[in-house]
């Protein structure tokens, strides 16, 4: 077949703020910069990654894609839903019920039917995508596991899972050795390698997380080694071209985040009588029958930057007893978001953003004083950096990514725009 358009590589690098990759003297990031158009633009909100991702994945906000916050409280099921806040909070929820909601029922029951995936859509028009580590990946093709007793998933056609599901033997290392030295990162950056040296693809998803652990312990402006891990994973992919200039005559590049992150100094633990409240990281979820009586037990609390509720479908934001929507406007694009937030049909009754240098902490006490945190609608939290090669002016949200995708490859937008 033909290609009709340039392949592309997605490049994410999870928790990246603009500000580190503005200032960083890494080569593969300063030379992508130096040939590329490049922006701030906005996450979604909550600023967490299971949202984020499934933002960018279906092009669509989480009042379509239905993915509503690290943990949630599955109103269809009567249980509680958690995709890893942390692993002390998977245990909490329960382990294997976790870990099959984070890697199998996240795509396959959670994600929603009406939101479809960009490897959905290049697909069903001929093309081949890949996708590497993204939790995100929803697709047409069946993959078994590489561990007996696992569930088979669908996802993309080639299509590489932290050492779980891997379409085609690419002789990678395992990626769950040592993290907090970059084991996913370099598992990624072996499964790129094979894949560019066979031109394997028209789509690549390059998603890199090892930057945002090492956030979370150091802080936003501190994770210098792994960024350069992150750094020396693209650089691969370079390299498996025949250098940068070839790199960069055969692909297409969109180089991102998916959220920012905030410097965090206290952490609170919610409780609201009469509401079963979600939390973690710098955003919160009350499922309850009285939104108003739930946000005013809010008030005076010093964890909440805001707090916001739908009263008979008209968007209302709290704080201390003061109820302005504008209070939602002091953020980047804060009214939409949090409307789109609230309209999701999985989140809590009031959704709550947390105040400047406040974590809340997850199902087993966990935070990150000290270190970083996201998921508010604060600045920080919500400004990702956006770069792209060869494909035209960059988005403005991380939701327009899927529309430019598309696009670039002379198709339109079908759903969930």
């Amino acid at each position: 077949m033909t290609r009709r358009a340039k392949p592309v590589v997605l490049v994410v690098i999870d928790g990246l703020t603009p500000s580190m990759l503005e200032a960083t003297d890494t080569p593969a990031l300063r030379l992508l910069l130096e040939h590329g158009s490049y922006r701030r633009a906005i996450s979604t909100f909550p600023s967490l990654t299971p949202v984020c991702l499934a933002s960018i994945a279906t092009g669509a906000a989480p009042d379509v894609h239905g993915i509503p916050h690290l943990v949630w409280w599955n109103r269809a099921e009567g249980r509680l839903v958690e995709y890893g806040s942390s692993f002390a909070a998977l245990r909490a929820a329960g382990l294997a019920r976790g870990l099959r909601d984070t890697v199998v029922n996240l795509n396959e029951r959670h994600l929603s039917k009406r939101a479809e995936t960009i490897y959905e859509a290049l697909e069903d028009d001929g093309l081949t995508t890949a996708a590497i580590n993204i939790t995100t990946y929803r697709g047409r093709t069946r993959h078994l596991p590489t561990i007996p007793g696992a569930p088979a998933v669908f996802g993309p056609k080639r299509f590489f899972f932290f050492s779980l599901y891997e379409s085609d033997a690419t002789g990678a290392p395992l990626a769950i050795l040592n993290r907090a030295l970059g084991s996913i990162d370099a598992y990624a950056a072996a499964v790129g390698r094979w894949l560019v040296t066979r031109d394997g693809f028209d789509l690549l998803v390059f998603y890199l997380p090892d930057y945002d652990f090492a956030s979370h312990a150091l802080g936003p402006d501190a994770a210098h080694e792994a960024l350069a891990r992150a750094d020396a994973s693209i650089a691969t992919l370079l390299a498996a071209a025949g250098g940068p200039d070839e790199f960069l005559d055969r692909y297409a590049v969109v180089l991102c985040s998916d959220h920012g992150q905030t410097s965090i100094e206290r952490a609170a633990r919610l409780h609201v009588n009469g509401a079963r409240v979600t939390a973690s990281n710098r955003a919160a979820m009350l499922y309850g029958d009285d939104p108003r009586s739930l946000a005013a037990a809010l008030d005076g609390e010093p964890s909440v930057g805001v707090a916001a509720f739908l009263d008979g479908g008209r968007l209302v934001a709290r704080r201390d007893g003061d109820e302005d929507v504008a209070l939602l406007a002091e953020h980047p694009d804060g009214v939409a978001r949090m409307a789109a937030a609230l309209g999701n049909p999985n989140a809590g009754e009031v959704l709550v953003s947390a105040a400047d240098g406040w974590e809340f902490v997850d199902l087993a006490g966990r935070h990150h004083i000290g270190g970083g945190s996201h998921g508010s609608l604060a600045a920080a939290d919500s400004e990702v950096p956006m770069l792209t090669i060869g494909l035209g002016a960059p988005p403005a949200s991380i939701i327009g990514i899927k529309q430019l995708l598309l696009e670039h490859f002379g198709m339109r937008v079908s759903r969930a725009a």
